[in-house]
């Protein structure tokens, strides 16, 4: 049943406001560094179940559960290796995810029917205060409809949950524009990143002795294999236009472009690439930080527009470029063509 949604500002009055109807079982679109976030009661099955609604999102796909503070883990999950307290003194508030075994207090709807929970401490002000004031473990993934690129601002928001959900909070762009970085633990000094973001591989590197890259950030999880991190088992981050991602260099790729050229055909490509393009394009970066940043609000854009297909030019897999190139290998279907 549609209802109205209140859009909210990012005063003290209206956090309040939002915490308690947080609080009180209702969802509510809040701000975070990473992306904005659909936010709910982790240990409200109900309020849960009304994310899932709201974006249509499959129930076994795992919910990310937001603390105010790392030392609240310690209420939803059964033990914390000694290696998760040192990331989270380096990390936390910011954007890693650390995924433990969780405890009977967080519903199996919340955790996607895993026995583990992702854990997070976000560092967006709004997200923190609102953590705080409404007394909850707060379950949050992306506030868009499921599968559609993730929200960077409060219009992004309005567009896919007007009437869906019971209000959203503006607090202006998401910093970073990618989800958190998503780990598990391999053994006393090692992690498994299951989702890239704004915490690389290398910074991991200064904490622990291993890190290991999944197989499944870059290609399709394989038939049958259950997802242990949000964003790993569908498509997802796709606009409605048809993306393929295109890799090599930016002669090659002109050279592809001109080869396939049509109505309503568009290009995503880099700052420094739109010198003398000579077909329809759309920019979203000079380097991997920007990439990251720009990277879902452009590809929404691209939908305003009347886009139908979109051949990107492929990131860098180096640092945050291979959250970009995560992201949008999936936003594509997994469709890479090397020129």
């Amino acid at each position: 049943m549609e209802r109205d949604t209140v859009l909210l500002k990012d005063s003290g009055e209206d956090i309040a406001a939002a915490a308690e109807l947080i609080r009180s079982g209702n969802v509510v679109a809040v701000p975070t560094e990473t992306v904005y976030g659909l936010c709910a009661d982790a240990v409200n099955e109900a309020a849960v179940r009304a994310v899932f609604a709201a974006k249509g999102r499959p129930a076994d796909n795992p919910l990310i559960v937001h603390l105010s503070d790392f030392s609240e883990a310690v209420k939803y999950t059964k033990s914390i290796p000694e290696l998760a307290y040192r990331l989270a003194e380096r990390f936390c508030p910011g954007p890693l995810t650390m995924v433990l075994p969780k405890n009977d207090r967080i519903p199996m709807i919340t955790s996607g029917g895993l026995e583990t929970v992702g854990i997070r401490v976000p560092s967006h002000p709004v997200m923190h205060r609102i953590i705080q004031l409404s007394g909850c473990a707060i379950a949050a993934p992306s506030a868009n409809i499921s599968g559609l690129p993730s929200p960077t601002c409060a219009a992004h928001v309005m567009d896919d949950m007007k009437g869906r959900i019971a209000a959203v909070v503006d607090g202006g762009e998401s910093r970073f524009g990618v989800e958190s970085t998503v780990i598990s633990f391999e053994g006393e000094n090692s992690v498994r990143i299951l989702r890239p973001g704004a915490v690389t591989r290398k910074m991991l590197l200064e904490i622990c002795e291993e890190v290991i890259v999944d197989p499944a950030i870059l290609k399709e999880l394989e038939e049958g294999s259950i997802a242990a991190s949000p964003g790993m088992k569908y498509k997802h981050y796709s606009p409605k236009a048809d993306v393929v991602m295109v890799e090599g260099e930016l002669d090659r790729f002109i050279e592809y472009i001109s080869e396939n050229y049509g109505e309503n055909v568009y290009s995503l490509i880099f700052d420094g690439d739109a010198d003398n393009f000579p077909y329809r394009y759309v920019t979203y970066g000079a380097d991997s930080e920007e990439q990251a940043h720009f990277l879902f609000q452009r590809l929404r854009e691209l939908d305003e527009i009347g886009a139908d297909k979109v051949y990107v030019r492929a990131p860098s897999k180096d640092g945050v470029g291979l959250a970009v190139y995560n992201r949008l290998i999936r936003a594509a279907g997994f469709e890479v063509i090397r020129v």
